[in-house]
């Protein structure tokens, strides 16, 4: 009877040889050993992919809070925040906010683009133009990268045309403190940021938020509620999505682990209980007007859910 190897469905007979010195023979067992390896390799990868390391991201909260902040993500690299002309930023300043609870929070004061020629970069008087009637808008970045991120300046050069921008780091991120993000962590970091533009001017202030900035944005705004300070007047979210449990469901990579049938216990369950991100929930209780900007081909945050809030 001819034996064969059930896992791999091969004849040995096909590879055994009477003189194992025979040139024709040697050729095969190296071919049937290569395919063996590369079955045993290719299992082990996917015992890794598929079961391990959805089981580690259930049980590890850093794992989970790593993947949501991306804040390890360091866009450019040796950044140089002192000066941010380097950048193509004229009329800018770089300084730094320290919140009731001692946390340092990188900022940049953008000028308008009708004052973007000023040479000084002192700090009474960026405060006094910030003063000046003019718009504010405080705009609160997404995960990964820092202030001065290329996709981040291009919208800073749009929004210096109708406003003052005050653009800044939550702690983790750039040149803020390091310390460990979190969603009520950095709510209280922007809630910071609008403190401080409210004392140094009477201006109409916005809060633009884009991507988990819209949730952390709207999150704060409610707080800002809460806490009866003068309100911004308005909220302008980009690609917003309405909470992290569908999030994490529509994001692109999850579509290699949706399939496995502990995809919602490993994956779905964990992020939306330690990270919950309800904007759906927040943007309810806010009374401010709001608008809502999102591209149809989003890749990133489906356009769909943001239509959802």
């Amino acid at each position: 009877m001819t034996k064969t190897d059930t896992f791999l469905n091969i004849d040995y007979s096909a590879v055994r040889c009477e003189d194992d010195e025979d040139p024709k023979c040697i050729p095969r067992k190296l071919i049937y050993r290569i395919a063996l390896n590369t079955c045993k390799v290719g299992l082990l990868i996917c015992i890794f992919l598929f079961v391990v390391l959805p089981i580690t991201y259930r049980y590890s909260y850093n794992f989970q809070r790593t993947a949501v902040f991306l804040n390890f993500v360091n866009v450019p690299s040796h950044a140089n925040y002192e000066q941010p002309e380097k950048y193509g930023m004229k009329g800018t300043r770089n300084f730094y906010i320290t919140s009731n609870d001692d946390v340092k929070l990188g900022v940049w004061h953008i000028l308008p683009s009708n004052l973007e020629n000023t040479s000084e970069t002192d700090d009474k008087l960026f405060n006094k133009m910030l003063d000046d009637g003019q718009n504010v808008v405080i705009y609160s970045h997404g995960n990964g990268g820092c202030r001065l991120t290329s996709h981040r300046i291009e919208t800073y050069q749009v929004l210096r045309k109708f406003f003052h921008v005050i653009a800044f780091d939550y702690r983790s991120y750039g040149d803020s403190s390091k310390l460990p993000p979190s969603e009520l962590a950095l709510v209280d970091d922007v809630l910071t940021i609008f403190q401080w533009v409210r004392q140094h001017t009477k201006s109409n202030i916005f809060i633009w938020g884009h991507s988990l900035g819209t949730s952390l944005s709207t999150h704060a705004l409610l707080k800002i509620q809460e806490m009866n300070l003068s309100q911004p007047v308005g909220l302008i979210l980009e690609a917003p999505f309405n909470n992290m449990k569908e999030e994490i469901s529509e994001f692109p990579l999850a579509k290699f682990f949706k399939f496995l049938p502990w995809f919602q216990f490993t994956i779905v369950d964990p992020m939306s209980r330690n990270f919950a991100f309800k904007t759906d929930e927040y943007i309810c209780q806010v009374h401010v007007p709001i608008m809502i900007l999102h591209a149809e081909d989003d890749q990133v945050v489906p356009f769909k859910l943001g239509n959802k809030l």
